[in-house]
């Protein structure tokens, strides 16, 4: 297979990037210079967003491309009329985020979506802007666009600082707030399994939109916290903490504590998504405690501090404020 990586030095591009070379498949690389790519790749450079940025792909012809944008859709529909003819199967990495909010009903691929335009210029609006790329790529490849909508994504390579930021602060050890419940199921998924399986939807010839997320209860909060502790080796201390009692402390869900939501329906929605489409497609996801090893072994092979999307805000819980609410805190 010949791959077109848009992107692909970062995160969920390198994963797929790197998953990709593994096979054996023959990758080239899209990207602006900004960071090394993955060994084993071709390299060419542009900017996306630049007059002419995309004239090192007006030649060339791939079996698939994998574009993981996230900016104006415009970008994206550039990206699909230009390659159009030259490329089999064009997925799209998209999000969980198109899926109107409130739902109506259980998630699934069904489900009401927010509203996007595929000539849009701008991402003021994330989960318009993922909607917008999703059109982009359908109305230039139709059945041939695969529509990868993502859930939470954590693993090796992330830049978003969600699960860095847990075994940074697990690390420095003594008492830590952990927010409760304990038995909370998360749905999320690693980025390797993201490559892994959109790799396997490409060689299969799959179109359309994929909720690609661990099932229900892949693992709990308590699973994922106490997989820090063990992989960090600290004398970190897990003080549970029930909801109302970590917001009552004003605390904010899933910015000032990553991946934790508070009960309710925003929590139902993103942790209960049905994934039975990409089960049946072959979705694996590994164990919660190899996520953790490897996101851990990759942190200390850079120097312990993970890479920051510019463009993205910087997550976690000021200690100041974590001491505060630790004192004031009711056991679970």
């Amino acid at each position: 297979m010949k791959l077109l990586m848009l992107g692909g030095t970062e995160f969920v591009g390198r994963a797929v990037s790197e998953a990709a070379v593994a096979r054996g498949w023959e990758v080239t690389v899209f990207h602006r210079g900004n960071h090394a790519p993955p060994e084993g790749v071709t390299a060419l450079h542009g900017d996306r967003a630049a007059p002419a940025g995309l004239a090192a792909l007006e030649k060339g012809e791939w079996d698939a491309v994998v574009d993981t944008w996230s900016g104006a859709p415009s970008a994206v529909r550039d990206c699909a009329r230009l390659l159009s003819g030259r490329v089999g199967t064009y997925a799209y990495v998209s999000s969980g985020s198109v899926y109107a909010f409130p739902p109506t009903t259980r998630l699934d691929e069904r489900a009401p979506l927010v509203a996007g335009s595929s000539d849009a210029t701008d991402a003021e609006d994330y989960a318009q802007a993922k909607r917008g790329g999703e059109l982009a790529a359908a109305e230039v490849f139709g059945e041939r666009a695969l529509l990868v909508r993502a859930g939470l994504i954590l693993g090796p390579y992330e830049n978003v600082g969600r699960l860095p930021w847990w075994l940074g602060r697990i690390a420095r050890g003594g008492p830590v707030l952990a927010p409760g419940p304990r038995g909370m199921a998360l749905q999320y998924i690693d980025v390797r399994d993201l490559a892994e399986w959109t790799l396997d939807a490409l060689e299969g010839g799959l179109g359309g939109p994929y909720s690609l997320v661990s099932k229900v209860g892949h693992a709990t909060m308590g699973e994922l916290l106490e997989s820090c502790v063990k992989v960090t080796g600290s004398d970190a201390e897990l003080r549970w903490t029930a909801p109302e009692d970590v917001l009552a402390a004003g605390i904010e869900p899933w910015t000032e504590l990553p991946v934790w939501l508070a009960p309710g329906e925003l929590r139902d929605a993103l942790f209960g998504v049905d994934v039975s489409k990409a089960l049946s497609a072959g979705l694996r996801c590994r164990p919660v405690a190899e996520t953790v090893a490897d996101t851990w072994a990759w942190l200390q092979a850079i120097g312990g501090v993970a890479p920051q999307r510019p463009d993205r805000p910087a997550l976690g819980l000021d200690p100041a404020k974590e001491a505060v609410a630790l004192a004031l805190r009711r056991a679970e």
